[in-house]
């Protein structure tokens, strides 16, 4: 669908909808929580659980500030929750247990409404824990893309692409000699369910400004990614807009985050779209474009080694505003023999994490402190804040609501507390949510 006619598609969706609610009879979506089968390439098949009979998930688009009604039923066996990543929801719908939203028992469906807000690429997953059943919650299929047009969007793009990157088929892999730990590894990978060289090319056209809307869906994998023969322009992170668009020969993701990046099709022939690494292209982490016209074997080029920094899109050397300082320690208590690390906030693990408190319109400077060895994608629930020091170095203008602070180095972030009620706070990798690594922001 362009990018012309997908705005006609919401303008006409809207006023449905508006018809729709005055009659408070139907929703503006429904979604099914149900068995899915996968297949990233020929012959090799798995079952998930996914919505509506896919995973992804259908495309959820919507004006901003628009009023939106879905509705969810749950197919499946288990209880379950959405989360409706990145928008503004209220505490009660906004898909964590944590916030006081119910969960969804089997057989049962629930009507979840709520301004469209904010603008920009948000997306909607399942909400709970996994543990060692690596075939649930983000290990699933249950993902799908959440789109909310600005009310004046400048449209400098000609179409559309939605590409969502995840792994499947996972187990548990010893790291380290007898005594190590446990992480999960994949056998497959797959850019919107299918891996590199079994999915159908993207078709483009020389001279197309193509919008890639990039999700990263995976429960734990950090990826790098890159598109041999083209240069990105990148114009969001997690959906928020740049004030300026900046070039990057790669572009980096960690679990829940998203970019916005449009590339100028003036490099004709078969390219390929995929992860920087070598096993895991070969894993299944990539996707062909093809120009019109073009043929022969899709390529692959080495890849820039330049160092990803959120710095680079926004002013480096500039720090966001002041506010009242935050901190906030994760850590891990090792257990090794095989056991699961306990991961703590602030000294202690969910759900024994004391409350990180608040006050409405307060301006606080989230200071993130990773004292572990390894990198983590912490997420803000109902919130956006704007990034303020990396390693010690100012810088503003990025705003995000899921952040990579790397091993052993603090990252700062500027938040102002505008939007009350009881807010999620933890790590996206599945499995340090598990082990421990939430906490609760609590307004006064």
């Amino acid at each position: 669908m362009t990018n012309v006619g997908r705005r006609e598609f919401l303008s006409a969706l809207g006023l449905a909808a508006s018809a729709l609610c005055a009659q408070e009879t139907k929703p503006d979506y429904t979604l099914r929580i149900g068995p899915v089968t996968v297949e990233p390439r020929p012959g090799k098949t798995f079952r998930t659980t996914g919505y509506n009979g896919s995973s992804p998930g259908p495309l959820i688009g919507v004006r901003e500030g628009a009023a939106v009604t879905i509705d969810v039923t749950n197919e499946s066996s288990l209880p379950e929750l959405v989360h409706w990543h990145g928008l503004r929801a209220p505490s009660e719908v906004d898909g964590a247990m944590e916030e006081g939203t119910p969960m969804l028992m089997p057989g049962k469906s629930a009507r979840y409404s709520f301004t469209a807000s904010p603008a920009g690429t948000r997306w909607y997953h399942s909400h709970g824990m996994a543990g060692s059943h690596l075939d649930r919650a983000t290990y699933s299929g249950q993902y799908g893309f959440f789109v909310i047009d600005a009310a004046r969007d400048a449209g400098a793009y000609d179409r559309e692409v939605f590409l969502s990157l995840k792994e499947w088929d996972g187990y548990l892999s010893l790291m380290g000699d007898e005594d190590g730990f446990m992480e999960v590894a994949y056998k497959y990978a797959t850019i919107n369910g299918r891996s590199l060289g079994y999915g159908d090319p993207i078709p483009v056209k020389a001279g197309e400004r193509v919008l890639l809307r990039i999700l990263n869906a995976s429960a734990t994998m950090h990826r790098r990614i890159a598109m041999a023969g083209n240069t990105f322009l990148v114009t969001a992170l997690d959906g928020n807009r740049l004030a300026a668009p900046k070039e990057s020969a790669v572009l980096e993701m960690g679990p829940a985050e998203r970019i916005d990046a449009i590339v100028e099709m003036k490099n004709p022939g078969v390219w390929i779209l995929g992860s920087t690494d070598d096993k895991e292209r070969g894993d299944g982490l990539g996707i062909v474009f093809e120009y019109s016209g073009a043929s022969g074997e899709p390529k692959w080029t080495p890849a820039s080694t330049a160092v990803w920094n959120y710095a680079a899109f926004g002013n480096a050397g500039v720090e966001a505003g002041a506010g009242e300082p935050l901190p906030i320690v994760f850590e891990s208590r090792f257990v090794g023999r095989r056991q699961p690390d306990h991961w703590m906030v602030n000294g202690k693990a969910w759900p024994k994490t004391d409350p990180l408190r608040v006050r409405k319109d307060g301006r606080y400077r989230l200071v993130f402190d990773n004292r572990s060895d390894e990198a983590h994608p912490v997420h803000l629930h109902r919130h956006t804040f704007e990034i303020a020091k990396i390693a010690g170095a100012p810088t503003s203008g990025v705003f995000k609501d899921v952040v990579v602070v790397g091993a052993k180095s603090q990252m700062e972030a500027l938040l102002i507390a505008d939007n009350p009620g009881e807010t999620l706070f933890h790590c996206h990798q599945q499995m340090h949510m598990d082990q421990g690594f939430m906490a609760l922001m609590e307004y006064e």
